[in-house]
């Protein structure tokens, strides 16, 4: 084994995914055989045009959905091969969520939302990571409050800290900015680079964004249910020169 080898850590890697919908000449393929690794406390982006099969690689990594065939893992564990009860409970304990659409519970205060994953698996919530996450997020006289009683840019930060609340493996954020203006847009991308930087957090973020992708260290882009390239320390004019390639 080499050195280079022996230093990367994986908190996910995708084999070889498969995800078809349909059947015989109507067939279509999300996915069209995706191989790729996320390393550990890395901020990476997943990019590519529209249909390109971004989103369905992100649910089939986390769980959310099963792939046609071809193996998930998430820190070594391969989820296709678990059964519905552990896979619940493996994306409760290790890995966070953040969407566009906020997904807060109306009826929850902020702190309410904020600790539902440890409540839901009957643990005590660790009171210091708990304020350090409020501290880092701006969140600390916002707690009582409800959904409805926030902004955008306050609701996803709530969302940010439920994601990160039981130190999950790894962070699948769906255009987590697709619903914010461009300051609280900022403000997100990065708390999200310094939970990276300081905390050593694993990231993987869907965005359409150039902007938002130019935050992250590493930029993978997909077409037509493959991955096409990668980018190390993008910038937003090399991201928006990329995606040109691609037909975006």
């Amino acid at each position: 084994m080499t050195a280079t080898t022996t230093n990367v850590v994986e908190a996910a890697r995708a084999i070889d995914l498969v995800k078809a919908y349909g059947a015989g000449q109507a067939q279509v393929h999300a996915l069209a055989g995706v191989s790729v690794r996320f390393e550990a406390s890395r901020f990476t982006a997943v990019m590519g045009p529209s249909g390109s099969g971004k989103s369905t690689l992100m649910h089939c990594m986390a769980g959310l959905d099963r792939p046609t065939s071809g193996q998930s893992l998430i820190e070594g564990t391969d989820l296709t091969s678990l059964g519905d009860g552990r896979l619940t409970e493996l994306r409760r304990d290790r890995i966070g969520f953040v969407f566009q659409s906020f997904n807060l519970v109306p009826t929850l205060t902020a702190a309410e939302n904020i600790t539902l994953p440890v409540d839901l698996a009957g643990r005590k919530v660790d009171k210091s990571w708990f304020d350090h996450l409020v501290t880092q997020l701006g969140l600390a006289n916002r707690l009582g409050h409800r959904p409805s009683e926030m902004s955008g840019g306050q609701q996803q930060r709530v969302a940010c800290a439920r994601a990160l609340i039981n130190r999950p493996a790894l962070v699948f954020a769906d255009e987590p900015t697709g619903n914010l203006d461009s300051n609280a847009s900022a403000e997100l991308l990065t708390f999200l680079q310094h939970s990276v930087a300081e905390m050593g957090q694993s990231i993987v973020m869907v965005t359409h964004d150039p902007h938002g992708a130019s935050f992250a260290d590493r930029v993978v882009f997909l077409s037509d249910g493959r991955v096409v390239d990668e980018l190390e320390a993008p910038t937003a004019d090399s991201v928006l020169e990329r995606m040109r390639t691609l037909g975006s």
